[in-house]
């Protein structure tokens, strides 16, 4: 590529202009990419948690439904399934973590106002509810989440790639232009020096 280039005093600052600036962007992208890595395993961190909890509370909530399935049968809880009201007031905001746009789902309020009746119903399928709106809770924050992982992976990825192709490719060959510019101006100035004192000597 060095080869290639006029080798002139404008090339030589232009291309160390373009040199500061590829370095100067590779440092950026690197602290980008590193941010980006911190914050991917802080939600995977979170992800680990939530899966726990799920895991919990979905126990909860089953033996509580087959208590309550026992306590006042399977046909009385299926009629009593069908009154409660379904969640449709997800809200889902975006936020952004170093220009990559992530979802932030609000919050889903597990406490529960029961939609049935106090009669032929019991305390068991009380914490069956409970326990199911908790776990409608973990699987929005874990939706959010993952999906947030795997959007900084995509972009960490780009970013690596950015790094790479600055780091092994861009700046190398700056710096080869710019040795091979300097090299050029030197012998050329050498040539030049020697010319003028064989012109004085011979005067």
């Amino acid at each position: 590529m060095a080869e290639r280039v006029s080798p002139t005093k404008s090339k030589l600052i232009e291309t160390k202009r373009a040199l500061a600036l590829a370095i100067e962007g590779h440092t950026l992208l690197d602290k980008k990419r590193n941010v980006l890595i911190r914050e991917m395993m802080r939600f995977i961190d979170s992800a680990r948690e939530i899966q726990e909890s799920m895991e919990t509370v979905f126990d909860e909530a089953y033996e509580g439904l087959q208590r309550a399935n026992l306590s006042i049968g399977i046909e009385h809880v299926e009629e009593v399934g069908l009154a409660v009201e379904e969640v449709d007031d997800l809200s889902i905001r975006l936020r952004s973590i170093m220009g990559v746009e992530i979802p932030d789902i609000n919050e889903i309020d597990d406490s529960i106002t029961p939609s049935y009746g106090f009669v032929r119903t019991d305390a068991n399928l009380d914490k069956a509810h409970k326990a199911f709106k908790r776990a409608l809770s973990l699987i929005a924050r874990l939706t959010e989440i993952e999906t947030t992982v795997y959007r900084l992976a995509v972009e960490i990825k780009k970013t690596q790639r950015r790094v790479n192709a600055l780091e092994n490719v861009l700046i190398p060959q700056y710096k080869e232009t710019v040795k091979f510019i300097e090299s050029y101006i030197e012998e050329s100035e050498r040539d030049d020096f020697f010319r003028m004192k064989r012109l004085k000597q011979k005067k």
